[in-house]
């Protein structure tokens, strides 16, 4: 086997390799003993195939199988004789015609992750902003509460429904006319200004009395679930049934009985206990974006083409899936693709921390152990039915790739725990707003998941870059809303719901495939949100 570097500018690298003919032919005639001693011939005893008939029949595959055997061991050795460390999976190109006879030639192409010499982490100061959980903070929390436990009643004779009302409705759908399947019901609950109807529907019930008749002409969202429905306009007669308002809730002993417990104090000691970890999580989320803007503003190393290009990827096909929710898609489209040269320096910044990070990990020893990577897979398969669940395990335990992924966000946490733990900390007390208020005033999201040892990266063979663990934020200059954190890069696409002036549900996930080849996918459920 003959190995020559052509190409080694930054972190680019490429090799000729030749595989020589007899290696091939060795490796040929040794799968074709394995092989005749289980083929099965007419005429022959099993194992009895003479080797020439075998190659006469079945050569060509094995052929290609003891070559494919051949370039792994090849591309294998380019990396352990020169110790390199991809970046991602190799390219592999062939050299010329692959003839049946002579030497097979290749070109092996691939980035490397880069050497970072000097990390700076030994001084580091932050100030960590801390909202304490005070009376206020508790009454908001109570009536926060409240609301959402809130009770009706029916309104006075001849009120008019008001935004917050809920109106009982009897409807019937058409579109062009006609009518369609689940457009008609009656008896339908609806709350003004929850949001829970499509665009234009609830604002219409404005005004709405009992016995009244309307009809409300409404336009399914261009991403509907039900594709005979989506970006269609729709008339829905309807006529009012009830008006209710919300009934006064007074805030006492009776109120937490309607929760299980027995006293208000009770109700409150839990919210507090909800409310510290609530108000220290957003802390904690200040101060990691802090943490990495320090570290941002320190390094300054080149990164791999291939890692941006896939970090920019998922970043992007978040940003479109946003722009098609919204009311104008083309024109949410448009807004990003003038940013397009914004997402792409932060694919970048991301990819450089993640390195930094991973770079930190390995020299400080941090590591996920197995206890808690099997914690992470019970987790994760704790997320459906009984009957999944140990799909879900074999999956995670089968899948390198997919148990990374898992193990990331885990690490780059740990990661972040040595950092603050290192540095020099100061608190300042703010208001709950003025700390959300500077976590929204962070211009970028600060990184994807690291890369190293504890994250599950094997640094001498294939490196695929793991999926971001935040969705970017817009730019401080973007008008647009910023992308939600933690939102998958593909969404379960929508199907109709039961009644068609309901927003469509996520398609129920499915289960993981059981030869284990297939990634399980995400149940209905929120996730929550990055550090």
């Amino acid at each position: 086997m003959q190995i020559a570097e052509i190409n080694n500018q930054g972190l680019r690298r490429a090799y000729s390799l030749v595989i020589p003919a007899d290696a091939i032919a060795a490796r040929l005639e040794t799968r074709l003993a394995e092989v005749a001693k289980t083929i099965k011939m007419p005429g022959f005893r099993p194992g009895k195939v003479p080797a020439n008939l075998v190659k006469k029949m079945h050569g060509a595959a094995l052929r290609g199988e003891a070559l494919q055997a051949a370039l792994n061991d090849g591309v294998n050795k380019v990396i352990a004789d020169h110790g390199l460390r991809p970046a991602t999976q190799p390219q592999v190109d062939v050299d010329g015609e692959l003839a049946d006879e002579g030497d097979a030639r290749f070109t092996v192409s691939l980035e490397v992750l880069p050497t970072i010499d000097d990390v700076k982490v030994d001084d580091l100061a932050l100030e960590k902003l801390v909202v304490p959980a005070d009376d206020a903070a508790m009454d908001a929390a109570l009536a926060r509460l409240a609301e959402s436990a809130q009770r009706t009643e029916p309104a006075a004779e001849g009120h008019a429904a008001q935004t917050g009302d809920t109106v009982v409705i009897d409807y019937e759908g058409t579109v062009d006319g006609v009518k369609f399947d689940g457009g008609t019901g009656e008896g339908m609950r609806v709350k003004i200004g929850s949001g829970q109807l499509i665009p234009g529907f609830e604002d219409q019930l404005v005004g709405a009395t009992v016995g009244e008749q309307r009809t409300l002409n409404v336009t399914f969202p261009a991403d509907y679930g039900a594709a005979n429905l989506a970006g269609k306009p729709a008339q829905f007669a309807i006529t009012v049934q009830g008006v209710e308002v919300a009934a006064e809730a007074a805030i006492d002993d009776e109120f937490a009985k309607g929760f299980g417990l027995d006293s208000l104090d009770a109700l409150k000691e839990i919210l507090k206990d909800q409310l510290d970890a609530e108000l220290g999580g957003l802390s904690r989320t200040h101060l990691k974006r802090k943490l990495l803007d320090t570290l941002a503003s320190r390094h300054d190393f080149d990164v791999p083409e291939t890692m941006v290009d896939a970090e920019f990827e998922q970043i992007w096909q978040t940003l479109e899936a946003e722009a098609a929710r919204e009311a104008d898609p083309a024109a949410a489209k448009a807004e990003i693709e003038a940013e397009r040269e914004d997402y792409r320096r932060i694919a970048v910044r991301r990819v450089r921390l993640g390195l930094l990070l991973s770079e930190i990990g390995q020299r400080n020893g941090v590591t996920v152990s197995q206890a808690e990577m099997n914690r992470l897979i019970g987790q994760e398969a704790s997320r459906y039915a009984p009957a999944e669940q140990q799909k879900v395990v074999k999956f995670f335990q089968e899948n390198a790739m997919a148990a990374m992924q898992l193990r990331a966000p885990l690490y780059e946490d740990k990661v972040v725990d040595f950092l603050i733990g290192k540095a020099a900390l100061t608190e300042r007390s703010v208001t709950r707003d003025e700390l959300e208020a500077a976590i929204a005033s962070e211009d970028e999201s600060p990184t994807g998941h690291v890369h190293g040892p504890g994250c599950g990266h094997d640094h001498d063979h294939d490196h695929d870059h793991a999926p971001a663990a935040e969705a970017p934020a817009k730019p401080k200059k973007a008008a647009a809303k910023k992308a939600k954190a933690e939102e998958p890069a593909a969404d379960a696409p929508a199907e109709a719901a039961a009644e068609p002036v309901k927003k469509a549900p996520a398609k129920k996930a499915k289960a993981a495939a059981a030869d284990g080849e297939e990634a399980p996918a995400k149940p209905k459920k929120a996730a929550k949100k990055a550090d």
